[in-house]
């Protein structure tokens, strides 16, 4: 859920502030781009040289803050205190979401911002006449006119990030609580040879799949029709 739903926005929030004109605009633009484009296994590595325990960039951060160091991809849990309530925070599944986020972000933004130039800006000069506020203009406007572009996005985030193997295996390698399916499938072929629950689990995976593929496909076909 998380994996699909911080891509959309981080993609979401880019398209908007590249919609207008400013200063270095092709610059920028061209810079949101950069995580998805940027070969999987070295930004996975340079990921994982900023978050090690002992000479990582994040961490030494930490240690010039006062707070204690964290292994972020070993990790499977942290104690938090907020407003005198314990809860314990994912850490090494949160690291995984936070890599899927920024590096999948720029799909979502090439597909908000092509929608986004497309709506008439007389739209929002009235809206401006009538004294619409930002964020009125945004939830009556632009919201509106993004729902199928939106409703694509996460079904197909949703389908791949259920799919995804090579994240999860480069960062962490399935431990510290981010065992996916995916991963359990390469475990029981290449790590047990097991070759029978290893196709078990790629049948339910395939099916699972399906399904989803399914509501896309029908959610695409509505979209057409309307």
């Amino acid at each position: 859920f998380f994996g699909t739903a911080l891509p959309i926005l981080m993609g979401l929030a880019a398209a908007m502030l590249a919609r207008d004109t400013f200063v270095g605009r092709p610059l920028f633009r061209a810079a949101m781009l950069l995580p998805y484009i940027a070969p999987v296994v070295a930004v996975s590595f340079v990921w994982t040289i900023m978050l090690n325990t002992q000479y990582g960039i994040v961490n030494h951060w930490l240690d010039e803050f006062g707070f204690q160091r964290i292994s972020f991809l070993s990790q499977r849990s942290a104690t938090l205190t907020l407003f005198g309530w314990e809860f314990q925070w994912p850490v090494a599944l949160s690291v995984v979401i936070l890599f899927q986020g920024w590096r999948y972000f720029p799909f979502a933004f090439l597909f908000f911002l092509a929608r986004l130039q497309s709506i008439p800006e007389e739209l929002y000069e009235a809206a401006k006449v009538d004294g619409a506020t930002l964020t009125q203009r945004f939830r009556h406007i632009t919201m509106p006119e993004l729902r199928f572009v939106l409703g694509t996005l996460i079904l197909l985030r949703f389908i791949w990030t259920f799919n995804k193997f090579e994240d999860v295996f480069l960062l962490t390698g399935g431990a510290a609580g981010t065992q996916i399916l995916t991963v359990d499938i390469y475990n029981w072929l290449f790590g047990r040879s097991d070759v029978g629950a290893a196709a078990a689990l790629s049948i339910v995976l395939a099916l699972i799949l399906a399904a989803l593929l399914f509501v896309y496909f029908r959610w695409f076909f509505v979209e057409e029709g309307a």
